[in-house]
């Protein structure tokens, strides 16, 4: 896969290195939770090496949504409404598509994800994954204050746009109970204070729902760049090598690096949709799937501008403004994580997304696609590995890596350090999976 390179950044080749070395920690992946992992790290004086095949943020952390989901106390469940499950049934919605030829190997993953989406465990799972939400917009705003990224996030929420009054009637019944059980923010928009806030969308919508709590980013690829930055700054190296051939060395680790090694006394694999790769090879057999998902990025037609990230919630595909453009998106791609890219849910949301707002010309010449690394029950894995001395886990987060990247990095720090974790990590320890 070709991955674009992010325009407002000197790229990544400026900061990959060649050869090992040794130091006291390999992060093994240069995604959003890798870096963040880095940086917590080296700011508080550990030596790090950060290993990847590729540069910084060129995978899985290039094309999210932009979002830092600070209401996102229920993670992404699976549907358990009839009415829901036949659409998906017939594979011709734009939010959910599934390859067929997978099925058989994705069987198993699903039926636990499906099972842990039920109300009463979903309602649970959200109150352990609460702790890491909540403070996910202030370890952002700290971390990007830090690497002098300020400029790269912005206050404001999100949209979700209602076309259906029964819709949106049952969103905020579900906003009213978030808000009463976990203090998100919210605002329901009437269709007129929706077209005030959002002028160029299409008449006739139903009002929207406005999380005004969280914050977005206006070039996610950029960001992880700048963390990449922070972490070097304070004496991180990056290496680019393949970090599945990592093995155990002495009392520590090591990755072949060019024709030398970079060793440490510890590492964490946060390789995202790799990660299970790795752990299967170390005699860890974790419940990793992955959820693939495609952009496209679109000029405004004329005069037309996006002034928040929005979703057309019926539909089931997003749009945000971008420094590349409008960035449309999809939703849960369910395939293989190496099966070739097959953009159908980009393709049938276009242009139904051309009729809710006035996008132009397509600004890249092909999809971009990215692979989701999840687990069955929607929670990251934060944590020591159950059977290895030394060695860390920090993969799993689905759809909310990039919300979760600087909370994981202080978490999985503190940890290592020896430091009391701000967060309790006990409920994303890998051993809940024996």
């Amino acid at each position: 896969m070709t991955t674009p390179r992010s325009e407002t950044q000197t790229g990544p080749a400026a900061v990959a290195g060649a050869g090992g070395g040794a130091a006291d920690i390999l992060v093994l992946g240069a995604g959003i939770i890798g870096v963040c992992v880095a940086a917590s790290l080296a700011m508080r004086g550990q030596s790090v090496v950060i290993v990847d095949r590729r540069g910084p943020g060129e995978e899985t952390s290039y094309g999210n949504a932009g979002l830092i989901q600070r209401e996102g106390v229920y993670p992404y469940g699976f549907p358990h409404d009839f009415g829901a499950l036949l659409r998906y049934a017939f594979n011709r919605t734009i939010d959910a598509y599934y390859h067929l030829s997978a099925l058989p190997a994705l069987a198993p993953f699903l039926y636990r994800y499906w099972r842990h989406s039920a109300v009463r465990s979903h309602d649970a799972i959200a109150r352990l994954y609460e702790p890491l939400i909540r403070r996910c917009v202030d370890e952002h705003r700290a971390m990007a204050a830090a690497a002098g990224a300020g400029h790269l996030l912005r206050p404001g929420g999100w949209l979700k746009v209602f076309r259906t009054a029964r819709e949106r009637d049952l969103r905020f019944a579900e906003a009213a109970r978030w808000k009463r059980d976990f203090g998100v923010g919210y605002r329901e928009l009437t269709p007129d204070e929706l077209a005030t806030a959002e002028p160029f969308l299409t008449p006739g919508l139903a009002g929207a729902l406005h999380w005004t709590d969280p914050w977005t980013v206006n070039d996610p690829h950029a960001l992880c760049l700048a963390y990449m930055q922070l972490a070097m700054k304070h004496g991180a190296r990056f290496v680019q090598a393949n970090a599945l051939s990592l093995e155990s060395h002495g009392a520590g680790w090591r990755v072949r690096a060019g024709a030398g090694w970079a060793e440490g006394r510890e590492a964490v694999i946060a390789l995202g949709p790799w990660s299970g790769d790795l752990a299967a090879r170390l005699g860890y057999d974790l419940p990793l799937a992955v959820k693939r998902g495609y952009h496209m990025h679109f000029a405004a037609a004329g005069a037309a501008r996006l002034n928040h990230p929005v979703l057309d919630v019926e539909r089931g595909y997003f749009l945000a403004p971008m420094r590349q453009g409008v960035r449309l998106t999809t939703g849960a791609e369910f395939a293989l994580r190496d099966a070739p890219r097959t953009p159908v849910q980009l393709m049938r949301a276009e242009p139904v997304a051309r009729e809710f707002f006035p996008l132009g010309e397509r600004l890249e010449p092909q999809p971009w696609m990215g692979a989701r690394p999840c687990t069955p029950d929607m929670l990251p894995v934060i944590g020591p590995a159950p059977r290895h001395h030394r060695l860390w886990f920090a993969f799993g987060h689905a759809h909310h890596g990039l919300t979760l990247g600087p909370v994981t990095g202080r978490l999985v720090a503190e940890m290592i350090a020896g430091e009391t974790p701000f967060v309790d990590p006990a409920p994303f320890a890998a051993s809940r999976f024996r």
